[in-house]
């Protein structure tokens, strides 16, 4: 058997473990091994030695904690909440006001934490409640919780940026400038979308009850300016500083967690037990994430030193399909792996294996790694797999799994749109990083 055929039953013997539940990491560096000294023999221990030495140095990733952590601050800190509740009141006679709450907060948090379980878990708690006792229609309200959510995926400074910066070895600071309008498209097209819908229907998001309305307009103001600006503030100093040269994403990230922490104080919402509750869950998702990487890392070696990148990119090519086609494909390759895999497997694996494809064709890196990220965003809103309808079924449990699954996919439907856009119009994404950093 040549080394290429081997890749390929190795990326097959790959997926079978994952579908079937055995952790990926030790999946992939037992498989690694394996394959690998089936390939070229001991050579195998010293690719893995540089590797995982290789990750380690890599002074990119010492941001991952620090926005996590930051994340998980911001969140204890209970702002979301306050100006979720000031932009409701605001908005209280507005038909679909709280289809515009939740999407606002969504848009503003998704800079602040970027992490969609607990971006998803925290408007279910905020929103639910209230969109149920106003009469909101449960699909609707459910696709904007899950739709918000997973804007962290996608605006930066998010993780998963952050961690294919250097597999698609482009600096860190393009893919956030990248990432800003896209992202932004993505929240209008979403908050357009629920507001036309309670144009043509207006009984899917009436005006909110007497109750819930402000007493007093000062109140609302000053909720509003507490609950936004100091996060607002945080995010645009840690981002700006990295966007602009001032810091590289480990210090500005290094910033933020500081401002995060000083934050959380100042609103005296931090306690020594929120604090090592903060820093273990910052642990948690730090080794869950970096493990990964190094072990990938050292997957993605093994398979391209077996050839089968090549081959599989000379296949393609020989078939003389225009490059979009080609794209098309591999971007529903991705959507269709997103439904049973989360984004480090897909990012970490699938996209090293593709890239001298993409290398071959002539597309921008920056922009493809835009276009992966909102495909996986997609990914989180198509059924079956879908955490974020699981996430908000946790904390709903009276909202049908198959109503929020319903309201998902409106959203999926919109995702795809923008996706295509971006495809279509590649200076959406690429027009802020030229005007930031030249062509």
């Amino acid at each position: 058997m040549s080394n290429e055929v081997l890749g390929l039953v190795l990326i097959g013997c790959m997926l079978f473990a994952i579908f079937i539940g055995f952790p990926i990491s030790f999946t992939l560096i037992f498989l690694g091994f394996v394959f690998g000294y089936l390939g070229f023999g001991k050579v195998v221990f010293y690719l893995m030695t540089f590797q995982f030495s290789s990750v380690m140095l890599e002074q990119t990733l010492a941001a991952v904690p620090l926005f996590i952590f930051m994340g998980i601050l911001m969140e204890q800190a209970g702002l979301m909440e306050r100006l979720f509740g000031a932009v409701q009141m605001m908005l209280s006679r507005v038909r679909g006001a709280l289809y515009i709450a939740v999407l606002f907060v969504s848009t503003i948090f998704a800079a602040a934490t970027g992490i969609v379980g607990a971006s998803v878990t925290i408007l279910g708690i905020m929103a639910a409640k209230t969109m149920n006792r106003s009469g909101y229609d449960v699909r609707l309200a459910s696709g904007t919780i899950t739709a918000g959510g997973t804007l962290g995926i996608l605006i930066p400074p998010s993780i998963m940026l952050v961690v294919m910066g250097p597999v698609l070895e482009v600096p860190v600071t393009d893919l956030f400038a990248a990432a800003i309008v896209p992202g932004i498209m993505l929240a209008l097209l979403y908050t357009a979308y629920a507001l036309v819908r309670c144009w043509i229907n207006p009984s899917l998001g009436p005006a909110l009850a007497v109750e819930d309305r402000a007493e007093s307009m000062a109140h609302v103001v000053r909720e509003f300016v507490l609950g936004l600006v100091p996060p607002a503030a945080l995010v645009s100093s840690a981002l700006g500083s990295i966007l602009f040269g001032f810091a590289t994403p480990t210090e500005g990230a290094g910033c933020g967690a500081a401002g995060a922490f000083l934050l959380a104080l100042a609103y005296r919402r931090l306690t020594f037990k929120k604090v090592f509750e903060a820093l273990v869950k910052t642990l948690e998702i730090s080794a869950l994430i970096l493990v990964l990487v190094a072990a990938s890392n050292f997957f993605g070696a093994v398979f391209s030193r077996l050839g089968t990148p090549t081959m599989l990119t000379e296949l393609l090519l020989d078939l003389e399909l225009n490059r979009m086609v080609i794209l098309f494909i591999i971007m529903a390759l991705i959507f269709l792996l997103g439904w049973p895999l989360e984004w480090v497997p897909i990012v970490l694996i699938i996209v090293p294996i593709l890239l001298p494809l993409i290398d071959q064709l002539g597309f921008n890196l920056t922009w493809f790694g835009i276009l992966v990220a909102v495909n996986l965003q997609t990914a989180w809103l198509s059924p079956p797999v879908a955490l974020s309808a699981y996430f908000l079924k946790g904390v709903v449990p009276e909202w049908d799994l198959k109503d929020i699954y319903l309201g998902m996919m409106q959203f999926m439907v919109i995702q795809l749109i923008g996706l295509l856009l971006i495809i279509i119009f590649p200076q959406i994404a690429l027009w802020l990083p030229s005007v930031m950093y030249g062509d």
